[in-house]
């Protein structure tokens, strides 16, 4: 780490399909150990990161689950950067009656302890060296999860560590993908290595791929997209739907039910129901992992396309996946079912919006 131009290892923990792996790689990072629990995620992502990073299939640092007690933490390789989208399960009750001190029972638990083990590790090795960094990423709720009380605790751990720490939610319809996609951002560092007051946030980027620094100005200096951007034209869809003998228009049944769900729940005097977007939209709502299920929160208008019905169709997954960001149309690709699909990019990040973090993390703190 003597200049910018050496490159940094990264850690990718609950890696999903890889969306911080490409971010970290863009910038420079070489990974050295991954995580992933789901088998159709780990499918998708040895698919395609085989290529770029193949030591860690290799070298057994592709693992199965973070929690099992043969892993021995201490065993990971050395990192300077430590990646993780956890999932966030309520932290229990009974956690919480005794005076919210454990963070035991979460995968935040699992983090916590391999941070511990290269820091303790140190102190008997100089050798073995310290995280720098930590990059975690969460739902927008989860700084207010339990009143707050959930942050506050991660942040106490993390300040125990030696660790300072900055977090903001951003949304991912500032970072050049038509999505309007909400998510915490805590980035820590070691404060003994790392003397840094402060880490400034990226806001967005504009039409030059420039940083926006200031939240304030966000919105007008964003740079400009529509849902048009992530669409595939008619005659590519219907290729696709020919090639794979299936069509992405939704049924008359089911097209039925959202619109009689949309009556009801406005009857109730809430806004639940089916959201639908054409070229124009300036972004969609946000894609989750229940996407497969009915399609509901983002159905792509189709009116007066010859020889297609008006209903409304779902995105195909190739559009799932440059909603995210991902590079599909270069060397990306879904090696697993639509269904599966739908839910990997679900539930990952958006790559637009790690990359321009960590390439802010290799300036401002590497």
């Amino acid at each position: 780490m003597k200049n910018n131009q050496a490159r940094f290892r990264f850690i990718d923990l609950f890696a999903g399909i890889g969306g911080f792996h490409i971010a970290m790689h863009e910038n420079g990072g070489r990974c050295v150990f991954a995580s992933e629990i789901d088998k159709f995620a780990r499918q998708t992502y040895e698919h395609n990161f085989k290529r770029l990073s193949p030591k860690i299939f290799e070298n057994g640092n592709f693992n199965e689950d973070i929690t099992d007690e043969n892993l021995d933490y201490k065993n990971i390789p050395d990192f300077d950067v430590l990646c993780a989208g956890f999932p966030c399960q309520p932290f229990s009750h009974a956690g919480l009656k005794k005076g919210f001190d454990d963070t035991r029972g979460t995968l935040f638990f699992n983090i916590k302890e391999i941070v511990k083990a290269k820091i303790e590790g140190n102190k008997k090795n100089h050798k073995i060296s310290i995280p720098r960094v930590l990059l975690l990423e969460n739902v927008k709720g989860f700084k207010n999860h339990d009143k707050g009380n959930t942050f506050k605790r991660i942040k106490e751990v993390l300040d125990d560590l030696g660790y300072e720490v900055s977090a903001e939610v951003l949304n991912s319809k500032h970072f050049g993908v038509p999505q309007n996609r909400e998510r915490i951002f805590i980035v820590a560092w070691y404060r003994d290595i790392v003397k840094v007051k402060e880490f400034k946030f990226p806001w967005g980027i504009d039409d030059d791929g420039k940083v926006i620094y200031d939240k304030e100005k966000r919105d007008e200096r964003a740079k400009n997209i529509n849902v048009g951007s992530i669409l595939l034209n008619q005659d590519e869809l219907e290729a696709l739907e020919e090639r794979d003998k299936k069509t992405y228009t939704i049924s008359e049944k089911l097209w039925a039910g959202h619109q009689r769900r949309r009556v009801e729940h406005a009857q109730k005097g809430n806004g639940f129901g089916y959201s639908s977007f054409n070229e124009e939209s300036p972004y969609t709502s946000t894609i989750s992992a229940r996407y497969y299920k009915d399609g509901s929160e983002i159905l792509i208008e189709q009116d007066n396309i010859p020889d297609r019905p008006n209903r409304p169709r779902k995105l195909h997954p190739k559009e799932a996946a440059r909603l995210q960001g991902y590079p599909i149309d270069s060397w990306y690709e879904i090696p697993v079912s639509d269904n599966q699909a739908y839910k990997q990019f679900g539930n990952s990040v958006s790559v637009p919006v790690v990359t321009t973090i960590a390439n802010e993390i290799k300036k401002q703190l590497l």
